[in-house]
């Protein structure tokens, strides 16, 4: 297979006119993207492994459309370079190369060595989630830390934009900050993911969104304990200090929720909220489990609701609109816990997702049906490079269950992201988009996944094939 390479809009981040590589089938009234943050096909297997003892049981392992995505961005640049200069290209060939080096990776926790040179391959020219987010939301590269910018400099449209003009409703759901990339990449536009700040108030401001849930609150810390003065920099994520004065006192266009029992009675149908849109916070600053005490799995915090829970509220809510709707949720403290190399929490916050892509199925199945709604089940990078106790010895060893409810044997060979290829599943009106673009990687029976699985996307075509199972065309800015 040769190397893949985005043509004329990748070089630049254009913001020029696209052609769908299909016409649209428009059969979808909704489209639900779960992205579960930082996560390989081998972090996928350690949580059904601990889950069930064995793979094959979670929800998505029955999706008609299962295929890999590669997920490298424009270039190596931090902000906007106006030049096709760097541009990054991606060769499923180099993945495999199994050849021994003697290199040393130097990652934040420590050391890693090389082994092989496929790892170092997948070691370098990756994604961060603020460029992964932009192509998923948008179908276009960028630089590493944009929001829906372009290298040219410019804003990109994205796809909860051409949502909002469909008449159907946005909403987007996270289990770490509203204004963290992911999240923020299906909101907002931005040169830099780290304006918080900015990025926070122009979600509030535009009421683009009709559903909005996630971390961030500033009275609570990462322990869900309630703080009385928070630092001023506490606030950044919902805007600053006076958006969470207008927010708080209801003096947005979001009636705002933040206590478990308010996002449970949202979930089991039990409250309707009062106006057009809902704001919620879970009262932590950080994430909903992840950030609080310790490293192990348990103790977890009563405060916080379930990802689950906010997938069934949000599609509560959502499902009210006739014209439909398209929702992104997000297990976004899952990188965290790659970056962390912490198996136990990495595995407790893949499950936590697993469950929130089971409400998901239950919700379509109960409330829809697979002829009119979508589920695309992916990430946006690979992270930690987690691989089998033995992958020191044999290139891409998997890793080894010990049983239900026991850690398996692992190896991690980083503690930062990956451009290995990821996993998507899709089930639903428009899933065979992905079967009918993707080209074949015979090179992914080393993943020792079926023969109908060893075939490859990119990225952007996710927004694509959502957009087309929408039935809406993609339009110059």
């Amino acid at each position: 297979m040769k190397p893949i390479r985005i043509a004329a809009l990748a070089l630049m981040g254009s913001t020029a006119l696209v052609a769908p590589a299909l016409a649209q089938d428009g059969n979808a009234r909704n489209v639900i993207l779960m992205i579960t943050d930082g996560t390989g096909i081998e972090s996928f297997r350690a949580a059904s492994y601990y889950r069930f003892g064995k793979l094959g049981h979670e929800v998505y392992d029955d999706f008609d459309v299962q295929v890999f995505t590669s997920t490298h961005p424009l270039n190596g640049s931090s902000e906007p370079t106006n030049s096709d200069e760097g541009t990054i290209t991606f060769d499923p060939a180099q993945v495999w190369n199994d050849q021994a080096v003697d290199t040393v990776f130097e990652g934040s926790l420590g050391n890693y060595e090389g082994y092989v040179a496929g790892y170092d391959y997948v070691r370098a020219d990756y994604t961060d989630s603020a460029a992964a987010a932009t192509a998923l939301a948008s179908g276009r590269k960028t630089y590493n830390n944009a929001i829906n910018w372009s290298n040219n400099d410019e804003p990109m449209r994205h796809i909860g934009e051409y949502v909002a003009d469909s008449g159907r409703s946005l909403g987007v759901v996270s289990s770490v900050q509203f204004s963290h990339a992911t999240p923020a990449g299906f909101l907002a536009h931005n040169r830099s993911r780290n304006e918080y700040a900015a990025i926070g108030a122009e979600i509030i401001d535009s009421e683009l969104a009709t559903v909005v849930f996630g971390a961030g609150h500033p009275h609570y810390d990462a322990n869900g304990r309630y703080v009385e003065t928070p630092d001023e920099r506490a606030y950044r994520y919902v805007g600053g200090q006076d958006y969470w004065q207008r927010l708080s006192n209801g003096e947005t266009g979001f009636q705002f929720i933040e206590s478990r029992d308010d996002f449970e009675a949202l979930a089991s149908g039990e409250m309707q909220i009062e106006g057009e849109r809902v704001l919620g916070l879970a009262q932590n600053v950080q994430s909903l489990q992840f950030n609080r005490d310790g490293v192990a799995m348990g103790n977890l915090l009563e405060t916080s609701p379930s990802l689950a829970t906010l997938t069934l509220g949000a599609l509560n809510v959502l499902g009210e609109n006739e014209e439909g709707f398209f929702l992104m949720v997000e297990g976004g403290a899952i990188d965290w816990a790659a970056h962390a190399n912490n198996l136990p929490r990495l595995i407790e916050e893949q499950i936590d997702f697993n469950t929130a892509v089971e409400a998901a199925v239950d919700w379509v199945e109960t409330n829809s049906s697979w002829d009119e709604t979508l589920i695309i089940v992916t990430t946006d990078h690979g992270n930690g490079l987690l691989q089998g106790p033995d992958s020191d010895k044999v290139a891409y060893s998997p890793v080894v269950s010990q049983g239900a409810g026991a850690l398996p044997l692992v190896r991690w060979h980083t503690d930062t992201h990956t451009r290995e290829m990821v996993p998507l599943y899709a089930q639903g009106a428009g899933a065979d988009f992905f079967r009918e673009i993707a080209q074949e990687e015979p090179g992914l029976a080393t993943y020792n996944v079926k023969a109908e699985a060893q075939y490859l996307i990119d990225n952007t075509d996710v927004f694509r094939a959502a957009m087309n199972a929408m039935g809406i065309e993609e339009v110059s800015n």
